[in-house]
């Protein structure tokens, strides 16, 4: 196992182990439970994410390819057009 990449929070962690699974790439999230004892331990790298020796290069190309991607330019490519408006 070799940690592929530290997420910021759990809702990160749990995007990425879901990413992960659509490619058929299983993860173990360790410091999932830790978040718990914010406060009495450092707030910043709880979380990590784990892949199998055989998984580490192409699930951190993906999870590379997913960080460096672009949010949609115009907010209006996510409307639905109207039916009843042709």
């Amino acid at each position: 196992m070799q940690c592929a990449y530290r997420p910021f929070d759990m809702a990160e962690a749990t995007l990425l182990q879901s990413m992960l699974a659509d490619h058929h790439i299983n993860c173990h999230i360790s410091g999932q439970y830790l978040q718990g004892a914010v406060g009495d331990l450092p707030a910043h790298d709880l979380l990590a994410i784990w892949l199998s020796d055989e998984d580490i290069q192409r699930g951190s190309q993906l999870i590379n390819d997913y960080l460096s991607a672009s949010p949609l330019e115009e907010p209006s490519d996510l409307i639905a057009p109207d039916p009843t408006n042709p």
